[in-house]
């Protein structure tokens, strides 16, 4: 009898195949990240590309471990609140690492600086250090348009292009005159940014108030901005000083982001 060998597959193979499973998690996930109210797994399959079997079987594994509800009578998947606590976790472990930088840079520049995260098409403010020349300062936890803050665009400018036409839609909000409505024009600015490094809000979303920004991320690929608001009558003048200086904050806090993973992360 003639045998054939069959070839099994090797460590290599199954690190792709890991790799590959938890990738298409991840693109699940977000996707429901991207709605209030949950899902359809068509709906899923639509967003993230993946067969509807496929995300069936990923969105029972999630639930199995509390990272997403999966109604079967309904049809429906959302992400779990399981996933806070996670998010909570990393955040946190995010601004104990960022805060001593943004308070030299409050030092260094004399304004306020802010800490955003990305949030749909709004950024949320997670971290402040407040300058003694007080401006109007925005809350912890309070949300802007994405579209008309420097920071909104630092991060969009970080996402891919159909990301952000998938976010926006083709006319936004205008809240002063100079804010940008036009998707396609702001994309424009979006390509502009990813070379600069640096996002301006001249007036955009408040009448008086400008800002500068650029982003920073770890080896987890999370990212946040950098933002510093500024009195538009002091503002004019300072771009390249605020630049050098955010962008100096921001390749420092970049290694200390990665050293922070490689002394272990978030316990």
């Amino acid at each position: 009898m003639e045998r054939h060998d069959v070839a099994m597959p090797g460590a290599s193979d199954q690190r792709a195949s890991g790799v590959q499973v938890i990738a298409r998690a991840g693109a699940v996930l977000r996707a429901l990240a991207g709605s209030e109210r949950g899902l359809s797994l068509r709906s899923v399959a639509e967003v993230t590309g993946l067969p509807r079997s496929t995300v069936h079987r990923i969105v029972v594994a999630l639930a199995a471990e509390d990272l997403a509800v999966w109604d079967p009578e309904r049809g429906r998947a959302e992400l779990s609140l399981g996933l806070v606590s996670l998010a909570l976790s990393r955040r946190q472990r995010l601004r104990d690492v960022v805060h001593p930088h943004i308070e030299a840079l409050a030092r260094r520049v004399h304004e306020t600086v802010d800490l955003v995260v990305l949030r749909g098409d709004q950024v949320v403010f997670v971290d402040q250090v407040v300058a003694q020349r007080i401006l109007v300062v925005s809350t912890l936890g309070a949300a802007l348009p994405a579209h008309c803050t420097s920071g909104g665009k630092a991060l969009l400018a970080a996402l891919p292009r159909e990301a952000v036409v998938r976010l926006l839609p083709e006319t936004m909000e205008r809240f002063t005159p100079h804010t940008i409505t036009a998707r396609d024009k702001l994309v424009d600015q979006l390509s502009e940014i990813q070379v600069s490094r640096v996002a301006y809000d001249r007036e955009e979303h408040t009448v008086g108030v400008s800002a500068i920004a650029t982003v920073v991320r770890n080896a987890w690929g999370e990212v946040a901005a950098l933002t510093i608001p500024v009195p538009s009558q002091r503002f004019g003048g300072r771009e390249e000083e605020l630049s050098a200086a955010l962008l100096e904050t921001c390749d420092g806090l970049n290694l200390a982001l990665f050293e922070d993973l490689g002394d272990g992360g978030v316990e």
